[in-house]
């Protein structure tokens, strides 16, 4: 497929999409793959410069459908395995993805009891909670407002367990969290459906109930819960992140204020009436994401992924918020688990100008000894640490910031072929699309790369639910319609020879000098070329200069309006068009349009020749277009010689064999 003829609108993108790299020079138009930006977190050039445009869809994924619209679904995966279960309305589905076959569904329904629900909303029974346990896949949904829980044994036999409060929401809409601990259940769930308005954290399962003050939060709305096991049994915490209302009321105030509260897992509850059915040891800290050189603030906490150390230190355990402003604007803010630990270890207490109580609150006792009630009145009544909780890296600033709005983001640690560590975030966006972005080099000095965006369905819907399993190498990704597994080794969708492989710094791909393809580096056993060098990684292919585009003719009337348009496929590119040698049109990085566009008002007999479009990147450059433009009267002498050579060579080509035979019978 040609570009588009100037003075034409360029064709419109096709609606699966699977955006790909940064250097993408020189492809057919509508497989174009355009890179979305790079940013330097080292310098204060953290935000996105530009979005992706157009789409391809690529091999290897598998989609399945419903069969119905599902408005709340919940996921379940177990890495490592093919399987994958949704819970959707009133049903239970089973996806299988097995390597290298067609997927498939099943289903198997878990009803309501109506009852006396018939006259409220919300009288289906929404399945909200899925989780294995032991040998059995342990079900929980709404049961029309009287939640319940069922086990499915041999993945298909539904043993009822009934009314289970705490496990399931009373609707669907609702808040809800559910973190499990071998034989401990904790819950974020009320328990009465009228007269337990106030969101608390629970324990529902385990030594003894436990719920949080009413006053240490205000209209939490909870995002991520863990358990983390530190260097002593008794000091394990339980740390979970929400964001709640600012108790500024100052009217420039953000509304909202991101926060992480700890708990010990071995609280037991307090000495006095007040204290005793309560956690002792809870305190909340603020968590910070802001760039001071723009003066952007990020307050509202969207997501949160927890990154386990390789070597189990679990101090350096990564943290990766997902928060976004007012605008809708986003931001990743990379945090440690060390760091938030000694924030709620040695910080003072908000608005506390005493002397703090022996044992300090948020302390852990050995032995499961009781709090004292001091140090639980002391922590009840002023439950927020002074110290704030700031991101990693000596400016403290956000990995990256994006026009976008991400909503849920989970990372993948993985090693190129040259051994370097690289951290692959998957952030899905409010348009129902994920964004792959490549994190590389020490905090501080860190080269984040945007490099693909990802349409996941065929049915453009919202992401509900997204599960990376990092064994298999797969992301599961469920809409209300569809269920769907992508690899996370897309290599096939990189074209433009080597310099489009290498170009793209996706560190799952590399070039097979032989096969004369970009491949993905699990699949190959053979030596690649893979250069993760942000700046020239296009100087390890064989042929360091890519090839030029081709000449392309057009004739045009003097006089007219026309257009050239170059798709900016690289948001790392300067784009320039010249005239013979003379630069008509720059487009730099971060230009709102798609395409860098040279506008011809008026054309005149100096604007006819040849025009040529530059991609500059680093040292790499290359012709994305080469256009000439010729008068309406050359170019028709030029079609009439044409034709006469064409007359020409078919007269000598029919004489020519007569002359032969007529010399050899002489």
């Amino acid at each position: 497929m040609t570009p588009p003829p100037p003075g034409r609108a360029a064709p419109s993108a096709p609606r699966a999409r699977a955006l790909s790299p940064p250097a993408r020079f020189g492809l057919p138009l509508l497989l174009r793959l355009p890179l979305l930006f790079w940013v330097a977190a080292a310098s204060a050039q953290g935000h996105s410069r530009s979005g992706p445009r157009i789409s391809a869809v690529w091999k290897g994924q598998d989609h399945v459908d419903f069969g119905q619209p599902e408005p709340h679904t919940v996921l379940f995966h177990e890495p490592g395995s093919f399987s994958v279960w949704v819970g959707g309305r009133g049903k239970v589905y089973h996806f299988n993805f097995p390597e290298g076959k067609n997927a498939s569904v099943r289903t198997v329904n878990i009803g309501s009891t109506k009852g006396s629900c018939q006259d409220k909303q919300d009288c289906e029974n929404y399945i909200t909670l899925l989780e294995r346990r032991g040998n059995r896949l342990l079900v929980c949904g709404t049961n029309a407002r009287k939640p319940s829980c069922w086990n499915l044994v041999n993945d298909s036999v539904v043993v009822s367990l009934g009314e289970m409060k705490g496990y399931a929401p009373f609707s669907p809409d609702e808040n809800s969290l559910v973190l499990f601990e071998g034989d401990e259940v904790y819950s974020t769930i009320r328990k009465q459906e009228y007269n337990g308005k106030i969101p608390r954290f629970r324990r529902i399962r385990g030594e003894s109930e436990l719920y949080t003050s009413d006053t240490v939060m205000q209209n939490p709305q909870f995002i991520k819960a863990t358990i983390v096991h530190q260097d002593q049994a008794y000091d394990d915490k339980i740390y979970y992140f929400f964001r709640e209302d600012n108790p500024d009321k100052n009217p420039e105030a953000p509304l909202n204020v991101s926060r992480v509260a700890q708990l010990c897992r071995g609280d037991q509850g307090g000495e006095s009436s007040l204290s005793v059915s309560k956690w002792n040891t809870f305190l909340k800290a603020m968590l910070v994401c802001s760039d001071a050189a723009t003066n952007r603030n990020f307050n509202r906490l969207q997501d949160v992924f927890l990154l386990p150390d390789p070597s189990g230190q679990w101090r350096d355990t990564r943290v990766y918020g997902v928060f976004s402003n007012p605008w809708n604007y986003s931001a990743v803010c990379v945090y440690s688990l060390g760091d938030i630990d000694k924030v709620f270890r040695t910080s003072s207490l908000k608005g506390y100008h005493m002397g703090l109580p022996n044992p300090r609150p948020g302390m852990c006792l050995p032995k499961k000894q009781p709090i004292p009630t001091e140090t639980f009145q002391v922590a009840d009544s002023h439950p927020e640490v002074a110290q704030r909780v700031e991101p990693m890296g000596p400016l403290k600033t956000p990995l990256f910031h994006s026009k976008y709005h991400y909503q849920k983001v989970v990372v993948h640690r993985m090693q190129a072929s040259n051994g370097e560590t690289f951290h692959v975030l998957y952030l899905t966006t409010d348009r129902g699309t994920i964004h792959k972005v490549v994190e590389s080099g020490d905090q501080g000095h860190n080269l984040v790369f945007n490099i693909m965006e990802i349409q996941p369905f065929h049915r453009a819907a919202a992401i509900q639910a997204i599960s990376l399993d990092a064994d298999r190498r797969k992301l599961y990704v469920s809409s209300q319609w569809e269920v769907s597994q992508v690899p996370l080794d897309m290599c096939e969708v990189y074209n433009g020879g080597c310099h489009g492989c290498l170009m793209s710094r996706d560190p799952y791909c590399g070039w097979d000098q032989d096969q004369d393809h970009c491949v993905s580096i699990y699949s190959s056993q053979r030596s690649l070329l893979q250069s993760i060098n942000p700046a020239e990684p296009h100087k390890e292919c064989p042929n360091p200069k890519p090839d030029d585009a081709p000449l392309q003719k057009v004739s045009l009337a003097r006089n007219s309006r026309y257009y050239l348009t170059c798709p900016m496929e690289s948001r790392h590119a300067t784009y320039l068009w010249r005239h013979e040698e003379n630069v008509e049109q720059s487009c730099e990085p971060g230009h709102q349009s798609p395409s860098c566009i040279l506008f011809i008002e008026n054309l005149t007999a100096r604007q006819y020749g040849h025009y040529r479009c530059e991609a500059q990147e680093g040292s790499y450059l290359r012709e994305a277009q080469h256009w000439e433009l010729l008068p309406e009267d050359r170019a028709l002498a030029e079609q009439l010689m044409g034709r006469a050579c064409a007359l020409a060579s078919s007269f000598w080509l029919g004489v020519l064999p007569t002359l032969i035979l007529g010399l050899l019978v002489h």
